[in-house]
């Protein structure tokens, strides 16, 4: 049981759309990731996704809108529904979701993630 400053390990990420592992509890990982410019449309079939915007702002497009989240804003994005995250420039972002969460869902892209590192 050690505390984790969030802050001090964004500073460790030097890259953009590679989660990085936190913490684990309950089945769940807590990640921390840097977004710019626009990611992939996916769904997850099996799992839900949190979003907690630490710094910066995005938006999370759905096939049928778009939700902007700013600084302290979150948003949990059910299984089986289509998203596309998007940043004009970069931001922090906490995503708490289950071990088995691929970041690029039912796609596999340059972006995908299959064995997130520990940081």
């Amino acid at each position: 049981m050690d505390k984790v400053n969030i802050f001090e390990k964004f500073s460790l990420i030097n890259s953009y759309w590679d989660p990085k592992i936190v913490g684990e509890l309950n089945g769940q990982y807590i990640k921390l990731v840097k977004f710019d410019g626009a990611f992939t449309w996916h769904s997850h079939q099996d799992e839900d996704e949190m979003f907690l915007v630490i710094k910066g702002s995005f938006e999370m497009h759905f096939r049928d809108r778009t939700i902007t989240l700013e600084e302290g804003d979150f948003i949990v994005v059910p299984k089986g529904t289509e998203h596309c995250p998007e940043a004009d420039k970069e931001v922090n972002v906490l995503l708490f979701e289950p071990i088995s969460t691929i970041n690029t869902g039912n796609k596999i892209t340059d972006k995908t993630v299959l064995d997130p590192k520990r940081i």
